[in-house]
């Protein structure tokens, strides 16, 4: 015979009933809590941890001067190679019609890299030579109206002169002489009158000038040029777009002005003085370091930029000093410079101190202005 179950049963034997928690007793309670004096305890660890890591940086410094033969009066820091970046803009509003150059390209100081559309200005700069031709005429007209103003005045005055002299024998009367007085007043006043007229016309001659010279000055403007021997880095506009007053056409990287930003901490950047020898190693030339100069010194402490930090520096508060390449160096290699390349920049705090073997170069022979 088969046993009869009850499903009921079976699922009370499946899934005991569930219990409340008791309260945990107060004894229970105390011995979770944390021991008092658990701050106290950890103090010392803490300490250790502390010196632990000023200790791990002098080390780390140390190992890396011994790496690198820097000796004792030589700080260093990292960065990247930059350079001025200059924008070619347009003076005023206008399209552009040509563009001599691309991005990568080398342009030298003058070298015209683009063109603005100057058919209105050339157009303005024709109605301007014909008014400088039209007041000419108008000077060479009143010159002429001067000397025949002269040549009456002449024969007035000699008249005058005649009838004082007949006067003066009572051959005529005192009312021809009058006439002849009031003759020579209008002679002289007619002559003022010519005169200023031509002083009107070479004015009006010499204003119509300098609008030709200004028209010339502004189409010439229009003929974008480079301010420096520089390398392209950006096209930032094309052929046919119209520009705003300032628009910026191309954006160049400055070959006479490179130099790296280094942050240094506040015992290493009271030593320096402006002026300062200085040597850049990059990681592309590692061999060769480049003759550099101290040319700026933070007056406020601040913090490292990420891109040269370490994740254990973040929180020190640090100084930034620009080293500059000598510029009769960059004029020698213009065009090899480039920006973005980051290295190691070494400057020496001390003028007595030698350069190591693997800093040796030539000194830039250049002091900030």
């Amino acid at each position: 015979m088969y046993e009869t179950r009850n499903p009921t049963r079976i699922a009370e034997i499946a899934e005991p009933p569930t219990r409340e928690a008791a309260p945990a007793s107060p004894e229970r309670v105390a011995e979770r809590r944390p021991p008092k004096g658990g701050l106290r305890r950890a103090l010392p660890w803490i300490i250790a941890c502390v010196v632990a890591y000023f200790g791990l940086r002098a080390a780390l410094r140390v190992w890396h001067e011994r790496q690198f033969n820097v000796p004792a009066g030589i700080v260093f820091g990292n960065g990247r190679l930059e350079a001025d970046e200059i924008d070619i803009g347009t003076k005023f509003a206008g399209r552009v019609a040509e563009l001599y150059v691309n991005e990568g390209d080398f342009v030298h100081a003058g070298q015209a890299v683009a063109r603005m559309d100057t058919r209105d200005l050339e157009a303005e700069r024709r109605a301007a030579e014909a008014q400088v031709q039209q007041a000419a005429r108008l000077v060479e007209e009143d010159s002429a109206v001067v000397a025949q103003q002269r040549t009456q005045l002449g024969l007035a005055e000699t008249e005058l002169g005649r009838y004082r002299q007949l006067r003066g024998q009572d051959f005529v009367t005192q009312e021809d002489l009058d006439q002849r007085q009031q003759a020579y007043d209008v002679a002289v006043a007619a002559l003022a009158a010519a005169r200023a007229r031509v002083g009107e016309a070479q004015q009006a001659r010499d204003a119509a000038t300098h609008a030709v010279e200004l028209l010339e000055v502004n189409i010439a403007d229009d003929t974008l040029r480079a301010p420096r021997d520089g390398r392209i880095q950006y096209r930032i506009a094309n052929v046919g777009e119209v520009l705003g007053g300032g628009g910026k056409v191309f954006t160049m990287l400055d070959a006479t002005s490179v130099y790296m930003d280094i942050y240094l901490t506040t015992a290493d950047a009271g030593r320096i003085r402006l002026g300062g020898d200085a040597r850049i190693v990059l990681d592309a030339y590692a061999g060769r370091p480049i003759p550099a100069f101290v040319s700026f010194l933070a007056s406020q402490a601040q913090f490292t930029p990420k891109a040269v930090e370490t994740k254990n520096e973040r929180e020190h508060l640090m100084f930034r000093v620009t080293v500059r390449v000598a510029p009769q160096i960059l004029r020698a290699r213009a065009e090899a410079v480039r920006s973005g390349l980051p290295g190691i920049a070494y400057v020496r705090l001390d003028s007595t101190t030698n350069w190591p073997a693997s800093l040796q170069g030539a000194s830039p022979g250049r002091t900030p202005p």
